[in-house]
């Protein structure tokens, strides 16, 4: 009997031990949280000119401000209102606790709170809003230990960051920004009145819900500054007349979900916590732009579908399935300026641009040319546009035979190199390609930095690699700057919350001489003033492209550039079945590239408008009773062109 006495009193002895215990590890456990106080925070990313295009953000969005940046009298109107002896007191109110304490007893549970500011830090950092006698001496507890530890400045700073207030927003700054579109330091009385009455009940006075309702709760705080002497009369009055312009954003506020998503794959790795890390990360895109480059391409979509429907050819699997990209860069910096993955991101996230490897027709042609070129043949010198056979074994070991065919299927004799990649003539082409050698054409197109996905075979010539719009837009820059390949950037810097700036470099090369590629952009000229591409010709500015239409239609291109902006446009099906035969990259694409640098040169009038001549290209009469540019590299013939081969001749390859 003795034995379970003495335990019986053990264990009374042990439980307040017990509890004595839990509540110092609780006091140095869970005062951490507020005394190193690092709440998750929002990381916005900015177009190159300062425009939000999103917000990013896991559970909580907010935006943080310190102590010193917020205003003298959001402070007063959020003392007057919640707490007027906060620098008094010790973290709790005596006076205020007695009399919610009898009030408690008399009706038998909590019905008054009595809470400091610091207590209703601690209630909504901490700990659970159930109203229990146990919560409540927790409640205290902690909020001694706080002011212990912390400053009055301190606590107002984390209250007014951790503070809930409503539609999503975190924290006074993010309500600020959300309900009214200012900064703390632009807020009138009145709105800071909405802001510091909503804490009591966020959702029943919140100002996109229940206006009026706000706005009395906003007019109590501003009677109670003016009671407390606070605020004078006429301050008073005007205050309480007004009626500020509330806003019912998006919490996101994602203007480009293409662009954001990109931007998740570049820096997720580097910045694991990028949703919750309170960066701010600007980027290449102008914004302006880039709702050009969508309204372009909405156009160019909603052409293709009239055209079918008009012919009787219109089905829901093209409806479903026919879709487009834009990416729009500076080719010298390599700086993109719009980036269009798809014509609708809520129906199909999947991102065109980066992600769709297709296959680039004719638009490739003009790299095969420009090896041409470098090799000392010039925009005069002539190429066999006949047919032709060729012979090759296939994967059996048989001998096959590939013939193939112009457009039009028809044959000019010999063309000059300039005719033939004006109206995109393939068997010049592939007569060229196949007379220069398919291995020294395939190492010049190496030596430019084109080295993946080449096809083994004179199928080149037609542009049969797999590439996205994205790569596309990167080879062009040799084109569009006067001979640096530039790889496209989407990322400028990356601010973090220290104040650490990371900044992103591009990579560029110069591959070829600013004279040899102006060559090509004569060229390149000619195709849009007269060749498959005058469907992109802008009036008031020079344009050079090439347009590009895949085997059976399947793709549609047109990659362009003026003499600042380079621009690359894609049409096709996303299960790759081909578009309508009349659907080319001169009638689907071009158009779209119009499109939108006619919005270009409204939203930037101040455009350049022509391309430099370079220093050493000279003209010089040609055999064609006419001029030519040429170098010293592709210098003016001093011969006539042999006479064209017979045509149906028969090579192997």
């Amino acid at each position: 009997m003795k034995k379970y006495i003495l335990i019986g009193l053990g264990i009374i002895v042990l439980i307040p031990v017990v509890f004595l215990g839990y509540i110092i590890y609780s006091f140095e456990y869970e005062t951490k949280r507020l005394i190193n106080y690092q709440p998750r925070l929002t990381t916005e990313v900015y177009d190159r000119n300062g425009n939000k295009i999103a917000n990013l953000f896991s559970d909580e969005h907010r935006y943080y401000v310190s102590y010193p940046n917020i205003p003298p009298m959001l402070t007063e109107a959020l003392l007057a209102i919640e707490d007027t002896t906060f620098f008094e007191h010790n973290g709790v109110n005596p006076d205020a606790i007695m009399r919610a304490i009898i009030k408690d007893v008399t009706s038998g549970h909590l019905v008054e709170g009595a809470s400091t500011i610091t207590q209703q830090l601690v209630k909504n950092t901490l700990l659970t809003r159930e109203k229990k006698f146990s919560r409540k001496f927790k409640e205290v507890l902690y909020s001694i230990r706080i002011e212990q530890e912390l400053t009055k400045e301190q606590i107002l700073e984390r209250y007014f960051n951790e503070i809930y207030l409503g539609h999503g927003y975190y924290g006074i700054k993010t309500a600020a920004d959300g309900y009214f579109h200012k900064q703390l330091k632009e807020l009138s009385l009145k709105e800071i009145a909405m802001l510091v009455g909503l804490p009591k009940a966020p959702n029943f006075y919140s100002p996109t819900k229940n206006y009026e309702l706000c706005l009395g709760r906003a007019n109590r705080v501003v009677g109670r500054m003016y009671e407390l002497g606070w605020i004078d009369q006429p301050t008073y009055e005007k205050a309480t007349q007004e009626r500020p312009k509330v806003y019912n954003d998006t919490l996101s506020k994602n203007s480009g979900p293409y662009i954001i998503d990109e931007v998740m794959r570049q820096l997720g790795d580097a910045f694991p916590d990028i949703r919750s890390g309170g960066y701010k990360i600007y980027t290449t895109i102008d914004m302006r732009l880039q709702e050009a480059g969508y309204k372009a391409l909405q156009s160019g979509r909603n052409e293709i579908i009239k055209r079918a429907q008009d012919a009787g050819d219109l089905d829901e699997n093209m409806q479903r399935q026919l879709n487009g990209a834009l990416i729009s860069l500076d080719p010298r910096s390599g700086e993109i300026l719009a980036m269009v993955g798809g014509y609708d991101y809520a129906l199909s996230p999947y991102n065109r641009v980066t992600q769709a490897k297709r296959q680039p027709g004719s638009a490739f042609k003009p790299f095969l040319y420009q090896v041409a070129l470098d090799s000392g043949m010039s925009p005069a010198s002539m190429v066999p546009d006949i047919a032709r056979t060729y012979s090759y074994a296939g994967d059996d070991g048989e001998e096959k035979t590939w013939q193939p065919k112009n457009y039009k299927n028809e044959y000019k004799g010999m063309v000059t190199i300039r005719d033939a990649l004006t109206h995109s003539r393939n068997l010049a082409t592939i007569n060229m390609v196949s007379d220069m050698g398919f291995s020294k054409v395939t190492e010049g197109l190496r030596r430019l930095g084109i080295t993946e996905n080449l096809p083994p075979d004179l199928s080149i010539a037609l542009g049969t690699i797999s590439i996205s719009p994205i790569d596309l837009a990167k080879y062009y820059t040799m084109f569009a700057s006067g001979g640096a390949l530039t790889n496209p950037i989407l990322i400028r810097e990356v601010l973090t919350p220290t104040g650490q700036t990371l900044r992103y470099e591009n990579k560029s090369r110069q591959v070829e001489t600013p004279e040899q590629i102006y060559l090509m952009t004569s060229i390149l000229k000619d195709v849009v003033t007269r060749g498959t591409g005058t469907g992109a010709r802008v009036g008031g500015i020079e344009i050079a492209g090439k347009t590009g239409t895949t085997n059976k239609n399947v793709d549609a291109w047109f990659a362009g550039y003026s003499p600042t902006v380079e621009t690359v446009v894609w049409f096709g099906h996303d299960d790759n079945t081909p578009m309508r035969r009349s659907e080319t990259g001169g009638r689907a694409a071009a158009p779209v590239f119009r499109y939108y640098y006619e919005d270009l040169l409204r939203i930037y009038p101040n455009t350049k408008r022509y391309f430099d001549v370079p220093a050493g290209v000279y003209q010089a009469p040609t055999d064609q009773n006419g001029s030519e540019n040429f170098t010293d590299t592709s210098a003016a013939p001093d011969a006539t062109q042999e006479e064209a081969p017979k045509t149906d001749e028969k090579l192997v390859f």
